[in-house]
């Protein structure tokens, strides 16, 4: 709703705040609320993964797979909404980031539960779902939920921080994927899938901190191998290391 109060002029309108202008804001935009309650979900069932109040913990984790699914396919139909058989589209869908989780949701989805794997869809669920709310907060005043605002701050104001750890988890996964065929929880294919996930998250171009973490530790690692009192023996082995990750980025810097 709103309201024009005409002072002799054109003024401009102003809108009511309040419940009625969520509802007109939900229907305004009906995809991104979709996926602001999606993320919700992926918040409830990762917490009854970790704490498993209300079911079994296997099932919340594969629910937040599918949230993950879920959410990524409305994005990426907001991002490429037309399908064509083309290897432009092949490739547009290689860089959006959207795709690059479906294809990580998809990856787990046939394996056994492994804890990391929820942590990064848990965090950018957690970062676009307070984004949103704002959205909602602000429908409803300035001076409403004022404690839910501090924490939505709170989380914004670490928002690197979180994103830095999600890229640290991202790469993280790589070798867990190898170790845990050994362990039976994968399959031997999902460090193949893994691969081409990790090199399309270091190739992203609206998200960089997978790239810059992994170029922190290659060099990390680098500089230790330089070290004077490392054993020689340490040394190629690190220095190998090092050589097979930089032959791992697809993009040379």
């Amino acid at each position: 709703m709103a309201t024009n109060s005409n002072d002799g002029g054109s003024t401009p309108l102003t809108e009511e705040k309040g419940w009625p202008l969520v509802k007109q804001q939900i229907i305004k935009d009906k995809i991104k609320v979709t996926q602001w309650a999606i993320r919700l979900l992926s918040i409830f069932f990762t917490f009854t993964y970790f704490y498993p109040i209300f079911g079994n913990p296997y099932d919340a984790y594969y629910k937040v797979l599918l949230s993950c699914i879920a959410t990524n396919l409305l994005r990426l139909h907001q991002r490429i909404p037309r399908i064509s058989f083309t290897m432009e589209f092949v490739r547009m869908l290689f860089w959006e980031d959207s795709f690059h989780y479906l294809f990580y949701a998809f990856i787990f989805q046939y394996n056994s539960p492994i804890t990391v794997v929820v942590a990064p869809i848990f965090l950018f669920a957690l970062l676009h779902f307070s984004s949103y709310t704002l959205t909602f907060l602000d429908c409803l005043g300035q001076n409403r939920w004022s404690a839910v605002r501090l924490f939505i701050s709170l989380i914004e104001f670490q928002s690197r921080n979180i994103l830095t750890f999600c890229a640290l988890c991202e790469i993280l996964i790589m070798p867990l994927t190898i170790f845990f065929i050994f362990t039976g929880r994968s399959g031997y294919l999902t460090p193949v899938f893994y691969y081409q996930f990790l090199q399309m998250r270091l190739a992203s171009r609206r998200n960089p901190f997978t790239r810059n973490v992994y170029i922190e530790i290659t060099n990390s690692l680098n500089n230790i191998s330089m070290k004077p009192n490392v054993p020689d023996v340490l040394k190629r082995i690190i220095t190998n290391f090092v050589e097979l990750m930089r032959r791992m980025m697809p993009i040379h810097h």
